[in-house]
């Protein structure tokens, strides 16, 4: 990470300089905002964390709960919401405090009646996919850290407890604070009373009840497995071999259970299959509690025992299969004359069942989606129908995800006929072949204005158009450090311009590298010079950087063009990092690993969100720029403006 850029700040980097004008603790509720997010959940915690940042805009976060959760809820975090956190700053702490799931093992019924016996243990992220791992730690603990970025950001945001959205209306004609908002205290002593104020746009992430989606006239599809199932945080002793492994236990009779550690060496969390509910039944009609959970899983386990010590949290839930018809509030014959004012998030428009680890991850994913688009509308950097995009992106992924789940919760309590074949059982098959999509790494999306066709992807075959960054190792110039390519992307609005050097380019002038450098800095075409405002540094919007073929002690950081050692911030500084060097260690050389042509060279453009926006040629000048003017405005580095 970078400080000191505008002077010495001692302390801890990780707390920015507050800006001025923004809300402290204590003070009135406001009479307007530019966004207002109902629910602190994972989806509406990474939102705030990422406009917290941005001292131009206003955000308020409103939670019907009187404080911060403590327990329970979800617990996986994929290696895409990972490499998300890097973006944070907070991957690390994660790996620090997570358990790491490693493999997965696989139980059935023995040879005989009275046994279960391990039949099989796959890798748990498969090898190369990504430089992070699987990890399982406390929703509540995600949401600390979410809760420390935004404390910690120039905004001082907090979230408002104790306060619900139970409706708002939206004034398509109106210009600044569109929607008017009516809020409702929860607080003891003040139950009932309401408050309204208006907003610029209102982002739902207030769950599957969600009074935004209802507000909006949203409702969601879908349909039930009709099975209960019990989940369970629990510190208890046993002799099954495999407590500190993430498991799949299959009992002749007694149904199933997955065991999933949990983080600090001795909780775990274990789901259990309860009964089969009919068809117009809920599973809250049974009267199910902890001890009914416990019971099972004890028989599901035999002969090996199970004693519960302590219960920390437990759920009892029916599978849901669900998906709203779109995550915002303009109807489909009206989305060419206005934009979005009111967007869904989360739970408030998919659900499914935790199984597959999803949830929590493809919230996040939602809101990281639309973060970066908010901040670009609201600090004139993009037009409004930029937030078109978010519904059309992230609908598509959460339908990908609620037909995976689909398929997967009945895989995982199904009791099919195993082929005798094959040795592994069928749900050890279906996890193998499903790890990609477990792992987050199947987003993929479609050919728009923010990501480009394919046309010249074989130029960069390992980085696939539309799907997230795939990092991999580079040796940083000025200072020889090691570190991976991926991790120099920060939140925020930034947009970033890889230019991969073609063989035997070392940055001199006259090379492709510094050919394309200088146009990109001084030419009026330029997206550099279009897009970013009068007074701001060059890489305001757009950062470039530069990846070559040589090794660190090959090229000079003083010989490489005046763009990738620009000096920026007030004082004028030199920015050291924007030049990298392959890793020539045996099988660490980004060039290979990511499929680059190496004689051609190339542009890989990553969005704000990590995801791979284009891949051109060095020489597509007018490609280039055509990309970044269907997306950004003119740069006038404006503040916040109401959008229109």
């Amino acid at each position: 990470m970078q400080y000191h850029i505008d002077g010495f700040r001692p302390g801890d980097p990780d707390v920015l300089p507050a800006a001025p004008g923004h809300r402290r603790p204590g003070d009135p509720l406001p009479a307007t905002v530019d966004v207002l997010i109902a629910g602190s959940g994972p989806a509406g915690l990474c939102l705030a964390a990422q406009l917290a940042r941005e001292p131009r805009i206003r955000t308020m976060l409103v939670e019907g709960k009187l404080g911060p959760m403590e327990k329970g809820q979800a617990d996986g975090i994929s290696v895409r919401t990972m490499e998300m956190f890097q973006a944070f700053g907070f991957a690390e702490k994660v790996k620090r405090e997570a358990v790491w799931i490693n493999e997965t093992t696989f139980w059935a019924p023995g040879a005989t009646a009275d046994r279960l016996e391990r039949v099989a243990r796959v890798q748990d992220v498969p090898d190369g996919v990504s430089e992070m791992p699987h990890v399982l730690i406390n929703q509540a603990r995600v949401h600390d850290l979410f809760l420390d970025v935004m404390r910690n950001a120039p905004t001082r945001l907090v979230p408002d407890y104790g306060l619900k959205l139970v409706t708002l209306a939206v004034d398509p004609a109106a210009g600044a604070y569109p929607v008017r908002v009516t809020l409702e205290h929860t607080a003891p002593g003040r139950e009932g009373q309401t408050v309204t104020l208006r907003a610029n746009y209102v982002v739902g992430c207030d769950g599957a009840r969600s009074n935004v989606r209802r507000a909006i006239g949203g409702a969601l599809h879908g349909d039930a497995a009709h099975q209960a199932w019990g989940v369970m945080d629990v510190l208890a002793v046993t002799d099954f071999p495999d407590w500190r492994m993430k498991s799949f236990v299959r009992s002749r009779d007694a149904g199933t259970l997955m065991v999933l550690p949990r983080e600090g060496g001795h909780l775990v969390r274990i789901y259990v299959e309860l009964d089969r509910l009919r068809e117009d039944e809920r599973v809250a009609e049974r009267g199910l509690g902890a001890a009914d959970i416990i019971a099972k899983a004890q028989r599901i386990l035999a002969p090996f025992v199970l004693d519960v010590k302590e219960i920390v949290w437990w759920s009892i839930y029916e599978i849901g299969h669900r998906l709203t018809d779109k995550f915002d509030d303009v109807p489909e014959h009206e989305v060419a004359t206005r934009a979005p004012r009111v967007m869904l998030a989360g739970d408030a428009c998919h659900t499914h069942s935790p199984k597959a680890g999803q949830g929590m991850n493809v919230s996040m994913g939602d809101t990281f989606n639309l973060g970066w688009k908010l901040i670009a509308v609201l600090t004139g950097r993009a037009d409004p129908a930029l937030l078109h995009s978010y519904s059309g992106e992230r609908r598509a992924a959460a339908k990908a995800l609620v037909e995976f789940d689909h398929r997967w919760a009945r895989v995982v309590g199904g009791h099919e006929d195993e082929d005798g074949a094959d040795p592994l059982p069928r749900v050890a098959r279906e996890f193998v072949a499903n790890l990609p999509f477990t792992c987050g790494l199947t987003v993929q999306y479609e050919a728009s204005a923010l990501t480009g066709a394919a046309t010249h992807q074989a130029l960069a075959r390992g980085f696939d158009i539309g799907k997230r960054l795939h990092s991999a190792p580079v040796v940083r110039l000025a200072d020889a450090r090691p570190m991976q390519l991926g991790h120099c992307i920060e939140i925020g609005l930034r947009f970033r311009l890889f230019l991969f050097a073609p063989d035997g380019d070392r940055g001199a002038p006259g090379g492709a590298v510094a050919s394309l450098c200088e146009w990109l800095q001084h030419d009026p075409a330029s997206p550099l010079r279009r897009h970013t405002g009068a007074g701001e540094d060059v890489d305001a919007v757009i950062d470039t950087r530069a990846v070559f073929q040589q090794g660190v002690r090959e090229l000079e950081f003083q010989a490489m063009p005046s763009l990738l050692r620009p000096h920026v911030g007030r004082l004028g500084l030199c920015d050291y990092e924007k030049v990298f060097c392959a890793d020539t260690r045996g099988g660490q050389d980004i060039f290979d690993l990511r499929g680059i042509d190496r004689g051609a060279g190339c542009i890989v453009i990553v969005r704000p969100d990590q995801y791979v926006g284009h891949v051109l040629p060095l020489a597509a000048r007018r490609e280039l720029a055509d990309y970044f003017a269907g997306i950004l405005r003119v740069g006038s580095g404006a503040p916040a403006v109401a959008a229109s």
